[in-house]
């Protein structure tokens, strides 16, 4: 086991900043990616059983009932994303929140 001092020493050469690497530069921001994300939700199953997507998907929709609409698409890792076409339909889901399927 190391002994503190060689930790200290260790820790204090550390060096966390790659001298070879050139900060990145945004010279612009693009505002449509930011907004085709706008009335969106990302969600999340957090069980180890297999989901089914399908009868997910169908029962959220059946609660919520949107008025105009709602895409749901499933991720990687197990998540989900709630792309809503109105303000006013994701405000009624943040609002009922949380949900549990």
């Amino acid at each position: 086991m190391a002994n503190v001092d060689q930790v200290d020493t260790e820790l204090a050469n550390l060096n966390i900043i790659d001298e070879e690497e050139d900060p990145m530069v945004v010279l612009e921001e693009n505002k449509a990616d930011e907004e085709l994300y706008d009335l969106c939700l990302v969600g999340r199953v957090i069980t180890d059983s297999i989901v089914n997507f399908t009868s997910l998907r169908n029962t959220l929709a059946d609660l919520w009932h949107p008025l105009r609409g709602v895409s749901i698409t499933e991720l990687e890792n197990k998540r989900i994303l709630f792309r809503f076409y109105s303000e006013i339909d994701l405000k009624r889901v943040m609002d009922g929140m949380p949900w549990f399927f």
